[in-house]
């Protein structure tokens, strides 16, 4: 391990992103360029004490689990990433694996979407970038730990609140596609640790995952519209689109309204207030 070169790359990397190209609000004061530590342990599900200590050359061996994470957090490339695994002292990624890194051709597509929310999703469904419309839509996903950073984990375990709201029938037609999708992805990545790791959690810890799994069902994804219950602006009706990134096998998630209608004039509103509550509620 080479806790000099891991600390100057991770120093760097932080200086290079703005927190909107992660999905955080820019908020004030800040006196110097990039990601503050505190917004990096965020993203990565680590402590604050963790990154400073890696930043100052005297932090612990991470484990591959949290490599990955930090990679995603500060949205590195493959060439990056790779240094990272091996200043850390471990392999990096192979061939054959998921690819967790969103090309910044895509990262510039999603800063461009100033009025619509969009969403990047890896091929078993971790949600990797998400601009700041997508966080003021469906809530701050900064604020899932990484390991249940996935919406199909979400989807099965999840307890938290949840605002996307489906018909009986439109629940259960996208929990066979997510079931799917991740039997697809298993034949496509079989050496893939973290992939089969979410199989075997969701097979074990969710009676209604396994069921579905064992019937092996297939259910194509299609565009359709979504009702999301946002907790300020009530219920939108929103047309979700799936934009497949074919080289990383990736999907960019992106909801939007007719121009309008109710949703569009909410979408604004959103827009302009973000993830800030309104002071009617405060």
């Amino acid at each position: 391990m080479d806790r000099t070169e891991l600390a100057e790359l991770l120093r760097q990397a932080r200086a290079h992103i703005q927190p909107r190209d992660v999905g955080l609000p820019a908020g004030s004061r800040r006196q110097v360029p990039g990601l503050r530590r505190e917004e990096v342990a965020q993203l990565a599900g680590v402590s604050v004490d963790y990154v400073v200590r890696l930043e100052q050359a005297r932090g612990p061996r991470p484990s591959t689990a949290v490599l990955a994470a930090l990679a995603r957090a500060l949205r590195l490339n493959d060439e990056n990433r790779d240094l990272l695994f091996q200043f850390a002292g471990s392999a990096p990624p192979q061939a054959g694996r998921i690819n967790i890194v969103v090309r910044p051709s895509v990262l510039r597509l999603l800063d461009r979407m100033v009025d619509l929310p969009a969403l990047v999703i890896s091929a078993k469904g971790d949600v990797l970038a998400w601009n700041p419309m997508a966080a003021a839509l469906l809530g701050d996903f900064s604020e899932w730990p990484p390991a249940q950073r996935n919406i199909i984990w979400q989807q099965f375990l999840g307890t938290g609140p949840r605002r996307v709201a489906l018909s009986p029938a439109e629940a259960q037609a996208t929990a066979v596609f997510s079931v799917s999708s991740l039997r697809s992805a298993r034949a496509r990545y079989p050496g893939d640790p973290e992939l089969l790791r979410l199989i075997g959690e969701l097979r074990s810890r969710s009676r209604r995952f396994e069921q579905l799994w064992n019937e092996r069902r297939s259910e194509p994804w299609r565009s359709a519209t979504k009702s999301v219950d946002h907790p300020e602006l009530g219920v939108l009706v929103l047309e979700c689109d799936n934009l497949l990134v074919p080289d990383s096998d990736q999907s960019v998630i992106v909801y939007s309204a007719q121009p309008g209608t109710p949703a569009a004039s909410a979408l604004e509103l959103l827009r302009i207030t973000g993830t800030q509550q309104f002071s009617s509620r405060a």
